[in-house]
C-alpha cells in the first residue's frame, strides 16, 4: 500500500510535502523518484500521487488522480471528554481518531482529577497524535482537537448537535435507542471521578439525553471509545 500523508500545499498537478514528511519518505522510507505515495488534503480528497523531485526538505509529488475519501464516516461525531490525566487523553485521542470521531473536545467537571498546566503545549502534542492517528488509519481528515471547555461551555456547544447524548454512570436510555435522527451528533463522557448529580441534571437541563453504557462502571478512557465505536456501527459507519 503507497504511503499516506497530508498536506495543504496543492496547486495544478502538483503537491508538495512538509520537512517532516518529506525526510520521513525520503530518507526514513527511502523513496525514489516514481514511487507512488497518497496524500490527502485534509478535507476528505485522496490525491494519488507519484513522487518526482524527492527532498529531505520539500519532496514534490505529481498528483495521478483524486477521489473523495472512502474512510470518512457519513455522521460528525464530536466526542467531549471530561478531563483525564494526560496519558489517558491521548490515548483517547488515538483510539478515537481510528474509529472516525470529527473533533475531540476536553472539559473540566467537578470531579476531575487533572489540572489546567501548559495548555498550549499539550494541545499541540494532542493535534500530532491525532494527525499521526489519521495517517495510520487512512483518514480522509484529522479530527480537531479542542482546547478545554468549562462545564458550561460544553454543555452549550454539545446541545447544538442534532442528537447531544450525556453517558451517565447512573444509567438512562439505551444509546442505541437515541441515534436515529440527524447528521452530527455529540457524546458527553466523564473524568475519572465521574458526575455530580447536579452536573448530570444540568445535561438534562440544556437538552442532552441520559444514556447507559451497561450495567458495568466503564474506566474514563474506556467509556467514549465504547460509546464511539457503538454510535459508528449503529450509524453504519463500523461494518
Amino acid at each position: 500500500m503507497p504511503h499516506r500523508y497530508f498536506s495543504s500545499e496543492i496547486s495544478t498537478g502538483k503537491i508538495w510535502l512538509s520537512e517532516a514528511d518529506s525526510r520521513h519518505l525520503c530518507v526514513v522510507m527511502r523513496a525514489q523518484a516514481g514511487q507512488e505515495v497518497i496524500v490527502c488534503d485534509g478535507h476528505g480528497i485522496d490525491h494519488f500521487c507519484r513522487l518526482c523531485l524527492p527532498s529531505p526538505m520539500r519532496a514534490e509529488l505529481d498528483i495521478l488522480s483524486s477521489s473523495k475519501s472512502v474512510s470518512e464516516p457519513s455522521t460528525h461525531v464530536t466526542l467531549y471528554v471530561g478531563y483525564p490525566k494526560q496519558d489517558k487523553l491521548e490515548f483517547i485521542i488515538q483510539k478515537a481518531t481510528e474509529l472516525g470521531a470529527a473533533r475531540i473536545v476536553p472539559f473540566f467537571s467537578r470531579f476531575c482529577v487533572a489540572t489546567p498546566k501548559n495548555e498550549e503545549k499539550k494541545h499541540e502534542r494532542y493535534a500530532r497524535i491525532a494527525l499521526e492517528a489519521a495517517k495510520q488509519s487512512g483518514r480522509g481528515v484529522v479530527p480537531e482537537i479542542g482546547l478545554p471547555l468549562t462545564y458550561g461551555q460544553m454543555l452549550s456547544e454539545a446541545s447544538q448537535a442534532d442528537t447531544a447524548v450525556f453517558c451517565y454512570e447512573k444509567g438512562g436510555a439505551s444509546l442505541h435507542s437515541q441515534l436515529d435522527n440527524g447528521n452530527s451528533i455529540a457524546i458527553v463522557t466523564g473524568s475519572e471521578g465521574g458526575f455530580s448529580e447536579q452536573e448530570a441534571q444540568a445535561a438534562s437541563a440544556a437538552g442532552l439525553i441520559p444514556v447507559g453504557l451497561g450495567p458495568r462502571i466503564l474506566r474514563c478512557e474506556t467509556a467514549p471509545i465504547a460509546a464511539l465505536a457503538v454510535t459508528m456501527a449503529l450509524t453504519g459507519n463500523l461494518q
